[in-house]
């Protein structure tokens, strides 16, 4: 495929779940995705599992915290130095904003069970200010700080897309 033919995207938070998916889908379908993830060790063996299913000419890893703004800025200085552009931005990175209790977890078979509203979740999950200041650090002013550093280098596609995720988690 020629240089000016090729489409980027950065995945956030993609050592698993459905950020891991989604770089899986796109590099499947021709796009060179930079697969990113706080943990360096967990990205870099997340980024191996999806070149050992044969994306290697496709999947790159770079370490990124969307709550680090230089992190986010290297990122960006990154993606400039090697694409020039980027055609998709996907916001996965998230963090559920309360801790889980692991215990009550269990005990309520969440995993287990089909039916999800017997589930004490006032015991499940144990909401903090600190844990959720991190849900909005991350969850939203990571997104901004996202969109706010690669919108130069969306606005030089042809066909720029910004993708935010929300789950459960994040």
């Amino acid at each position: 495929m020629a240089e000016s033919t090729k489409r980027y995207a950065v995945v956030t938070g993609a050592n698993k779940g459905i950020g891991f998916e989604i770089c899986r889908q796109l590099a499947s379908n021709g796009i060179v995705v930079v697969l990113t993830s706080r943990d360096e060790k967990r990205g870099l063996e997340a980024a191996q599992k999806l070149k050992d299913f044969g994306l290697s000419d496709y999947i790159l890893f770079h370490q990124l915290d969307v709550t680090n703004l230089s992190s986010v800025l290297s990122l960006a200085n990154f993606i400039e130095t090697h694409f020039k552009k980027l055609d998709i931005l996907v916001n996965n990175a998230g963090v559920l904003g309360a801790t889980i209790n692991d215990e009550a977890l269990r005990a309520s078979n969440f995993l287990k069970e089909q039916d999800h509203t017997k589930a004490n979740w006032s015991e499940i999950f144990m909401p903090s200010y600190e844990a959720a200041e991190a849900g909005i650090d991350t969850n939203y002013y990571g997104a901004k700080r996202m969109v706010e550093a690669h919108i130069g280098l969306l606005q030089r596609s042809d066909s720029p897309r910004i993708v935010n995720v929300s789950s459960v988690i994040g």
